[in-house]
């Protein structure tokens, strides 16, 4: 009899794919379900990038690109980080890969020993714990509160740190709770950490293109930090490109170099013709198309409406999210309740419930580091947002 390695029998199944998978077994049923689980806009990618795509079949790029991307595009995201962010790489620092997720696998791979300890602030997106797993590593989280909108201090991040740490990684604008660090904070991080050189920083900057503060913040801006300080980004969230499955570490030499090395046995390289397509992302200014403006008018109107009608729901205690796409309020004002035949014991009842009695699919905070709240994706329509809304307000009126 078959017996699976310990790794895939200790690792959990992404819950944010679970819900999905279980919203489509119902939708499958016949149920008009509205599934706010999954982080993906529901915008098409921009046609001058399409375009890109196809102009690259027709150039015939169908061959093996360079394990780390062609260099055209790593020359392209270097003036991206230049023109967008006011950052300094050179194209052997960065290294292309299938989406961000596989970034951050190459880094804590890459990085990560057996026994070391990786910081990560709480809430986190799911598959940090995940990734840390697979390397051996011992993720230590620090617990950040709805009372600072879910963001951690410097003083915690300075008592936390061990002989035995060797990473930290956070994500701004982050998932799942929408927070968005700013200057000043990132600065007292930069600070804690530049006393711990052999500390390198991950920072999960996927969301930059949505955010509703402004300039986007980054702490590679900081020179004195710079080089401890590995970027993660894409075209998934800000170019409506999930599928494509493009991102991207802009890194010490020294660490790009390892990725390069690792990825060049997991996978090789990113999809050829997707490439092109990222190609084209990211020479063209932000500012020279509406297609990035219109998205992020739309999800912050969308925020708007969900803070307000959410709001309204006795027992709600929510955040005011600057970036993303999410919402996290804590419900533990309804553990304990129950409709009578269902007791509300955790959030992930509390899911279940709402799944299967009005449809609406979420993901429970236990996936996320909090088991006090729940993640909302807007990243849907208003009227299916709408029509969310009054289902759950109804079946949350018959909790008591």
């Amino acid at each position: 009899m078959t017996t699976l390695a310990n790794r895939i029998q200790y690792l959990a199944e992404s819950e944010t794919l679970a819900m999905s998978r279980k919203s489509r077994e119902l939708k499958a049923k016949g149920h008009d379900v509205i599934n706010l689980s999954l982080g993906e806009p529901d915008f098409n990618t921009p046609d001058y990038i399409k375009i890109a795509a196809k102009e690259g079949i027709d150039q015939n790029f169908t061959f093996y690109p360079p394990v780390a991307g062609y260099e055209d595009l790593r020359k392209a995201i270097c003036t991206k980080l230049k023109r967008d962010n006011n950052l300094d790489y050179e194209a052997g620092q960065i290294v292309v890969s299938t989406g961000a997720k596989q970034s951050i696998a190459n880094v804590v791979l890459s990085l990560v020993n057996p026994g070391d300890e990786v910081l990560v602030p709480a809430p986190y997106w799911v598959s940090y714990r995940e990734i840390i797993k697979v390397a051996e590593g011992k993720a230590v989280f620090i617990p950040a509160t709805i009372e600072n909108n879910f963001k951690i201090t410097p003083q915690q991040l300075k008592a936390a740190i061990t002989p035995k740490t060797r990473l930290l990684i956070y994500s701004s604008p982050c998932n799942p709770t929408g927070s968005v660090y700013t200057r000043e904070e990132l600065k007292g991080i930069a600070d804690v950490m530049a006393k711990y050189p052999d500390i390198t920083i991950i920072a999960d900057e996927i969301y930059e293109h949505i955010n509703f503060v402004g300039k986007h913040e980054s702490i590679c801006q900081f020179d004195f930090i710079k080089d401890q300080v590995v970027l993660i980004n894409g075209v998934s969230k800000g170019f409506a490109m999930t599928g494509w499955r493009i991102g991207f570490i802009a890194a010490p030499l020294l660490i790009a170099k390892a990725c390069d090395k690792l990825q060049g046995q997991f996978t090789s390289a990113a999809s050829s013709i997707a490439q092109r397509a990222a190609l084209k992302a990211f020479i063209t200014p932000p500012d020279s198309t509406n297609d990035m403006q219109i998205m992020q008018k739309a999800f912050r109107e969308r925020r708007d409406l969900m803070l307000q009608s959410l709001a309204e729901i006795p027992g709600m205690k929510l955040n005011h999210p600057d970036g993303a796409f999410y919402i996290f309020p804590d419900i533990s004002s309804y553990f304990g309740k129950s409709d009578g035949t269902i007791t509300i014991n955790n959030s992930n009842d509390l899911c279940m419930y709402l799944l299967n009695t009005v449809f609406v699919a979420l993901v429970p905070g236990d996936a996320f580091g909090d088991p006090k709240c729940i993640r909302f994706s807007y990243a849907t329509s208003k009227e299916k947002l709408t029509e969310a809304v009054a289902r759950i307000k109804r079946a949350l009126s018959q909790l008591k």
